[in-house]
């Protein structure tokens, strides 16, 4: 079986050198967006979506891609604690083949077990305020995930 730094090595080897990535955090309420630098050193957090219904935010998502010339997306998945897939990663699992029928881009998986948890840590230690941390949680998360492949990739 091919593990996610695999997956994610092969993916990355494929783009064109202009081409970057777009980290996704996908919540049921939100989904948050990070974006790579042209060197794919540094994951920007970027925007969070509003879900509404999937076409809308596939076209979000889509759009969002082709203004940043993105060539990869990065989908966090939510596996439980011991490595298991529940209903969140299903979820996340048919979000992303429902993507895949409407966009060429290629989409990897990244395992995002504990992301919101780092982020929420880090920004109540900065003592942002609750409406603060709503605000941003999702796109932080996204560039946390996107990061972690990132680092990864240079491990």
């Amino acid at each position: 079986m091919t593990s996610f730094r695999e997956t994610a090595q092969a993916a990355v080897s494929a783009l064109q050198p202009q081409e970057r990535l777009l980290g996704l955090d996908l919540g049921t309420k939100t989904i948050g967006l990070a974006t790579s630098d042209l060197t794919r050193q540094i994951a920007t957090p970027r925007e969070t979506i509003l879900r509404k219904k999937f076409t809308l935010d596939a076209q979000a998502l889509i759009a969002f891609a082709q203004k940043e010339n993105i060539g990869l997306l990065v989908l966090g998945l939510p596996l439980n604690m011991n490595g298991s897939e529940g209903p969140r990663a299903q979820a996340t699992r048919a979000f992303a083949r429902n993507l895949a029928k409407l966009t060429p881009l290629p989409l990897i998986y990244w395992d995002e077990r504990l992301s919101t948890a780092a982020v929420e840590r880090t920004m109540l230690e900065a003592d942002l305020s609750r409406a603060k941390r709503s605000e941003n949680v999702d796109k932080l998360a996204a560039a946390y995930i996107l990061q972690s492949l990132l680092d990864a990739l240079r491990g």
